[in-house]
């Protein structure tokens, strides 16, 4: 089903207003969506207007064009996903280090186990003899 002849001139007028580089509904993007809200019709309406969706594909043949602030977000996204990227990369090999220790921290404690039975009940502690003193230091401890 075609358009009326007032939705035609809006989007006409719309387009030609996009191209130019002097939006008054949008941020200028050249899409079929800002041609719609340029024209302030539906999306579906200009599908309809099968014509005018030949003049705008014949005109905008290059890719869309993105705004600067839309190319800086896409820039600030990719560094971060980059930086979550490395950030769980250093995850994972923290993880695998944590859980080397904790393997080897078993044995210890497993041959701790093995050691005090082994020597029973005559083991004796020995006291570790306390550390000089620097000179021209003196010791307060007693």
């Amino acid at each position: 089903m075609p358009v009326s002849a007032v939705t035609e001139t809006k989007l006409r007028e719309a387009m030609a207003r996009l191209l130019a580089g002097e939006p008054l509904h949008t941020e200028g993007a050249l899409t079929k969506e800002n041609l719609a809200r340029e024209a302030q019709v539906s999306h579906a309406t200009v599908h309809r207007a099968e014509g005018i969706l030949a003049e705008w594909d014949a005109k905008v043949a290059r890719p869309v064009l993105r705004t600067p602030g839309e190319v800086q977000r896409d820039e600030t996204i990719a560094d971060l996903r980059k930086q979550l990227r490395e950030a769980k990369s250093q995850v994972t090999e923290a993880n695998g280090k944590l859980d080397a220790l904790a393997a080897v921290t078993a044995n210890l404690y497993h041959e701790n186990l093995a050691l005090k039975k082994k020597l029973g009940s005559s083991r004796r502690l020995a006291s570790l003899p306390a550390p000089a003193a620097e000179p021209g230091h003196a010791r307060t401890d007693g």
